[in-house]
């Protein structure tokens, strides 16, 4: 059985949405940031599945992503600002250099916008396939 690439890419970025919830409600704001940008990887990575035949490329970065799915030019600019927010934290969030100053940023009411604002692109990429 063939798996669907779509609902797969597409369920791990469900559960990286709920999971930023759960580091919210716990406090945990650099992982609220790391689990907005998985979201909104994983969704990208599903609109991929959605629209091009070949496999996925290896990578993290957002807007390469959006970029490769010809979504960069159908994002507002609210949209590619909320990528160029997200970048930072996947990588640089797991290192102490960059801890810390991500950690100042990174405030109860700042990650609860974030939530917020990575549903809304979450489902405007979904809309998109």
């Amino acid at each position: 059985m063939a798996i669907d690439k779509v609902a797969y890419w597409k369920e791990l970025a469900d559960y990286d949405i709920d999971a930023a919830e759960v580091m919210y409600h716990g406090g945990k704001w650099l992982y609220v940031g790391f689990m907005c940008h998985q979201a909104i990887e994983k969704s990208l990575k599903s609109h991929w599945c959605a629209i091009k035949p070949d496999d996925i490329p290896y990578m993290h970065n957002l807007m390469k992503l959006v970029q490769s799915t010809g979504l960069a030019t159908k994002m507002s600019d609210t949209q590619l600002k909320l990528l160029a927010d997200l970048m930072p934290l996947n990588i640089e969030c797991r290192y102490p250099s960059y801890k810390d100053e991500l950690a100042k940023k990174l405030t109860k009411d700042f990650c609860k916008e974030l939530i917020n604002r990575t549903k809304e692109l979450k489902l405007w990429i979904e809309s998109k396939h």
